[in-house]
């Protein structure tokens, strides 16, 4: 079956609502051509795996997606909603580019876990799950304190609530910014290769939260090489190579089946 870009994986998600719609999508650095025409659509309790090289645009799409970076050309929409721009053009024809406040409205739907773990070293576990809540949604601190207790237990940590992160792995540490993403009830989670920076043995623990999330019906978009989890958990797994969406596909069609002698060579070299 062809893995053509331009039409979404069949999988258990494909009747749902449409949670991220990609629309030609470039990114250039200067001279750098980073993204080029990406077309993705992920829909509600999809979760989409991105693969490839290193190099290959992947975390240069999950920042366009969550606006850390604006496209050079293109469309990133989340719930139909154009990301960084008012819904309607200018009567010249130009888009009128949102303010910050309104942009940081918008991507506080979106929780994103990086592959460093950005957390607050002077706060506990505890801490830095309440944080966002308390200083950005105003939840009080008796809320947010119960609320990311729950949280906590539900990466597993309950029992280390009050250690700092210094006295956590680097795996607990992961599952805190997890929890910390969570507390925000995002709509939509992205992860960056979340567990590239954690020992072997390390790695199991997070890919559990993660799968945890995908059972309960998450909306996710994972950049990893971990192709069993690709496998396992992916409605979709999509294949990027020099800035391009090159093949996509259920986990069957792209990892069993690839049509590209590229996609073979770089699966060849993971599996």
């Amino acid at each position: 079956m062809s893995q053509n870009p331009q039409n979404p994986a069949p999988g258990r998600a494909r009747a749902a609502r449409t949670v991220i719609q990609l629309d030609g999508v470039h990114k250039s650095f200067g001279d750098l051509h980073v993204l080029k025409d990406c077309e993705l659509t992920v829909r509600s309790g999809e979760v989409a795996v991105l693969v490839g090289p290193s190099g290959s645009g992947k975390s240069t799409l999950l920042r366009c997606i969550n606006q850390l970076e604006e496209p050079s050309a293109g469309r990133v929409l989340i719930d139909d909603v154009v990301q960084g721009y008012a819904p309607d053009p200018l009567p010249d024809g130009r888009w009128q580019k949102l303010t910050s406040a309104q942009i940081a409205a918008q991507r506080s739907r979106i929780g994103m876990v990086f592959q460093r773990f950005h957390l607050f070293p002077h706060l506990t576990a505890l801490g830095n799950v309440m944080e966002a809540p308390v200083q950005v949604r105003g939840l009080p601190k008796a809320a947010a304190e119960k609320k990311a207790r729950a949280l906590l237990d539900r990466v597993g940590l309950a029992d280390r609530a009050d250690h700092y992160p210094s006295e956590l792995s680097g795996g607990q540490q992961q599952r805190v910014a997890i929890a910390r993403a969570l507390a925000m009830d995002p709509e939509l989670m992205l992860f960056d290769e979340p567990t590239s920076a954690l020992d072997p043995e390390l790695v199991s623990e997070v890919l559990t939260v993660l799968k945890d999330l995908a059972a309960d019906g998450m909306t996710m978009v994972v950049v990893t090489h971990e192709m069993g989890f690709a496998r396992e958990v992916a409605d979709q797994v999509v294949f990027m190579d020099e800035g391009r969406i090159l093949e996509r596909g259920t986990p069957e069609q792209v990892i069993d089946h690839p049509e590209s002698e590229r996609l073979q060579g770089f699966l060849a070299s993971v599996l």
